[in-house]
């Protein structure tokens, strides 16, 4: 079974490299980690340390935790949701971006949680208000007229 995480921590970094679109060389270069040693870890030849995968998820701008649940040394966590996975995927995010943004959606689910809105109950709460009357133009673009037609 070690194996097959060995395996699959190297197709993984290839896999991550190739969505951000560099190079073996290239990763080699920004993460301080040699050539032929990187791909052998893709290849599944070498078991990184979890050093060096520090070193490669900085040189890939990726979580190390993702790199570190890949290679088994950290207990994979509950599945992400899709806003999760996307955001922790995003590239054009730094880490501390990326955890601001997921700390905040998880204040969310758990105040959802708390006051009970979950699931289809939540898109039932969500739902906009009913809509004004015909003839009853939306106060913001009065006021907006309103403004246009004193100053002019």
């Amino acid at each position: 079974m070690a194996s097959s995480k060995v395996g699959s921590i190297g197709e993984y970094i290839r896999e991550q490299r190739t969505r951000a679109k560099i190079s073996l060389r290239q990763l080699a270069d920004v993460s301080g980690i040699s050539n032929p040693y990187l791909s052998q870890i893709e290849r599944g030849l070498r078991k990184p340390s979890a050093e060096i995968l520090q070193q490669i998820a900085k040189g890939l701008r990726i979580s190390a935790e993702a790199l570190y649940v890949q290679a088994g040394i950290l207990e994979d966590r509950e599945a992400d949701t899709d806003v999760q996975a996307a955001v922790r995927a995003d590239l054009l995010l730094t880490e501390r971006q990326k955890q601001v943004l997921l700390d905040i959606y998880a204040s969310f689910l758990k105040e959802n949680e708390a006051t009970g809105v979950l699931g289809a109950d939540f898109a039932d709460a969500a739902a906009p208000e009913p809509a004004a009357p015909d003839g009853a133009a939306p106060e913001p673009a009065d006021h907006a007229q309103n403004g246009k037609e004193e100053v002019g």
